[in-house]
């Protein structure tokens, strides 16, 4: 009871950053299941069903400074991935890579800015 109360408190005190970090994940993470579905190509799929396990963690409080760090070149690898498997480029295309340029972003000032003390899912002496 006490740790839900305590993931339940951490959620509630997200910052702006962190909600518009959650809201570009969803967004990129719909876009590739959706994108992966239409053309029929697993890994872009994938890539968005890894975006949902990555909100899962951030939303259970597990180490969000190193879901930050680990996200910035889960996302930047996208880039030239889509340069080369994509032969025509739409407009959900455009949209996906400008909303994955602002999260890189984001998570990079996140990743910066938060104390390594905070990190979540840090063990004390009373847990």
């Amino acid at each position: 009871m006490k740790a839900q109360s305590r993931s339940a408190g951490r959620i509630g005190s997200l910052t702006q950053l962190q909600w518009l970090a959650v809201a570009l994940v969803v967004v990129t993470g719909v876009l590739h299941v959706y994108a992966g579905i239409v053309e029929g190509r697993i890994p872009v799929t994938l890539a968005g069903v890894g975006y949902a396990g990555a909100l899962a963690l951030f939303f259970f409080d597990y180490r969000r400074r190193l879901l930050y760090l680990i996200g910035i070149p889960y996302t930047a690898v996208q880039f030239p991935l889509w340069i080369v498997a994509k032969s025509e480029y739409g407009m959900v295309d455009y949209v996906d890579k400008a909303v994955q340029v602002a999260l890189i972003l984001v998570f990079i000032y996140l990743y910066l800015n938060m104390p390594s003390d905070s990190a979540g899912n840090t063990a004390t002496a009373a847990d």
